[in-house]
């Protein structure tokens, strides 16, 4: 079950326990983060507000990387996951998010989309 964002049910001052004007709406709830892993392609689709579809990608055997020097960019096959600079589990897990150092098959390269709400894993080849 997803958690609301919004606390209704707050407390007075003297602690007392003050009743919630109404219930929660829809759109106050919050998603389950996806934490997107090298495996055979997972793409999950979820409704926004607005209607719109944000797709998040669970799992990606490839990698959009682009070579700056030359200005080219290959499809390469994702071999693991180097570092990860916003947290030392997600280095543990093998979680990509952006700004994670992962190794493919033409070099490492640092990630630059997000891919549990881009859908694709786009990276930059380091030197």
């Amino acid at each position: 079950m997803t958690k609301p964002v919004e606390n209704l049910a707050k407390r007075k001052v003297t602690g007392g326990r003050i009743s919630p004007h109404r219930t929660r709406r829809l759109f106050e709830r919050d998603g389950f983060s996806v934490e997107t892993v090298i495996g055979p392609v997972e793409i999950r689709a979820s409704r926004v507000r607005g209607g719109s579809l944000k797709s998040q990608l669970r799992r990606s055997e490839f990698a959009n990387v682009v070579d700056t020097s030359t200005g080219k960019s290959v499809r390469a096959k994702l071999l693991r996951v180097v570092s990860n600079p916003a947290s030392r589990d997600y280095e543990r897990r093998r979680i990509i998010t952006r700004g994670a150092i992962i190794e493919t098959e033409v070099g490492k390269a640092r990630v630059t989309s997000r891919p549990s709400q881009n859908g694709v894993v786009n990276a930059i080849l380091l030197k």
